[in-house]
């Protein structure tokens, strides 16, 4: 009986969330092996297609063939479709579908959309998805429109519209696709570009945007007449702020002086080069330098800040700004003598940083893992491996140009870990385990030395 009641018990909001997500990767790898997905109109590889749709619904950007130049309008708008679907979630689209059709949302719904766009209540919940929606359009349209009007420059209006359309969800979505193989040469992405000030601020602004979350930017909008921010939305700003500065200046430092990426360039291009990549390592997945011909120590760099990542309820990934800060917090108190971790005049409760800890812990563990497995499968070198494998897990799609050259197993293992990545561990980790039941009693305390 026990057992029946457990296979008809509904499935909770992590379950959702992860079958979800992978029905979508199911659909797109059957609609992007087709040959009509294919620019030759030879079907693509099975393990290409699913890494392709994995890493395009993960919003990743990692690929194994090159997106302009292998795959027709009809693969490119599947994957556009599975970009846009993966960002703003299945279950926001679903939702706005729902209410276009004045369908009445269940409470089981709403737990799920609460866990999607990691928001602390359900009240205002509906109305916050209408706003996802419609920021997501206006800044998606915007963004188009502006990259369409300068590459019509270098193009026919109707290319460069389309190029424009395509870009704008990629990098909002912390996508990190891109179209410009058949332009400037497979695998090329936005190294054209790389002294343009336009397209350099423009992708700038839609990847920052789409990583400081939906939740923010209401906030940011609603601020002229509230005249204040929430707690989460002062972390993820002044967090969000202090890595971009940071990491811009370390990147500066370490590649002032290669060749190969930021010395042949004037001081003005190095430094928007510098917040370029400080911004899209953090879950962008578009450079305009070759990530292969930097120095280890920026790759390291680069490492960290994918592994940090971006915003709760963004299309971006990783352990997540706030995480981040709370285990800055921690420190800081520890080291002062303070019992609470206090922002901005707040106490944070015990259960977040609970799962502040052990969010952080379950992602180290998962990305030194599998990068140890793929050192074990791949005859190549530990950091390369370790860049492919924290970049897969964070969907921050830089890649050292490993990918491609990846036997099948590993780019299974890669999947694997890009789905965990967008889901989440945490989240994943309460789709499977079993239903926690309440302790009626509790263990004396001990005490081991620490230090």
């Amino acid at each position: 009986m026990s057992k029946l009641r457990s296979i008809t018990h509904p499935l909770t909001p992590a379950k959702v969330l992860s079958f979800g997500f992978a029905l979508i990767i199911i659909i797109g790898t059957f609609l992007l092996s087709l040959a009509p997905a294919s620019a030759d109109g030879k079907p693509l590889r099975l393990i290409d297609a699913f890494f392709t749709a994995t890493s395009a619904t993960c919003v990743t950007g990692l690929a194994v063939v090159d997106t302009g130049t292998h795959f027709s309008l009809f693969g490119e708008i599947v994957i556009m479709a599975l970009t846009q679907t993966g960002g703003l979630g299945f279950m926001t689209i679903g939702t706005l579908i729902a209410l276009a059709f004045n369908r009445r949302i269940s409470l089981r719904d709403r737990l799920v959309l609460q866990e999607a766009m990691n928001y602390n209540s359900m009240e205002g919940l509906l109305t916050l998805i209408r706003r996802v929606i419609m920021y997501a359009a206006v800044i998606e349209g915007t963004g188009a429109l502006l990259l369409a009007a300068r590459w019509s420059l270098d193009m026919p209006w109707y290319q460069a519209l389309y190029f424009g359309i395509f870009h704008s969800i990629s990098i909002f979505n912390n996508g990190g696709f891109d179209l410009f193989g058949p332009v400037h040469g497979p695998f090329s992405g936005l190294g054209e570009y790389a002294d343009d000030p336009f397209v350099n601020v423009v992708v700038m602004i839609l990847i920052v945007l789409g990583g400081i979350g939906f939740i923010v930017i209401s906030d940011l909008l609603h601020y002229p007449r509230t005249r204040k921010l929430s707690l989460h939305s002062k972390v993820v700003l002044s967090m969000s702020a202090i890595l971009i500065f940071a990491g811009a200046l370390l990147m500066l430092v370490l590649e002032a002086n290669n060749p190969a990426t930021l010395k042949p360039m004037n001081w003005g291009d190095r430094i928007m080069s510098s917040f370029f990549h400080s911004i899209s390592s953090r879950s962008g997945g578009v450079s305009t330098l070759s990530m292969a011909d930097t120095e280890h120590s920026t790759q390291f760099l680069l490492i960290l800040l994918m592994f940090i990542g971006a915003a709760p309820g963004s299309t971006g990934g990783g352990i997540k700004v706030t995480v981040f800060a709370i285990l800055l917090g921690a420190m800081y108190s520890m080291i002062r003598g303070r019992e609470d971790i206090v922002f901005f005049r707040r106490r944070l409760s015990k259960g977040s940083i609970m799962r502040a800890i052990t969010q952080t812990w379950l992602a180290l563990f998962l990305v030194i893992f599998v990068a140890m497995v793929l050192s074990a499968l791949e005859d190549r070198e530990f950091l390369p491996l370790l860049f492919e494998t924290t970049s897969a897990f964070a969907t921050a799609g830089l890649s050292l140009d490993l990918t491609p050259r990846l036997t099948d197993v590993s780019k299974v293992v890669l999947c694997v870990v890009m789905f965990l990545g967008r889901v989440g561990p945490v989240t994943l980790a309460y789709a499977i385990a079993p239903k926690a039941e309440k302790e009626l009693y509790k263990y004396p305390e001990g005490k081991i030395t620490i230090g």
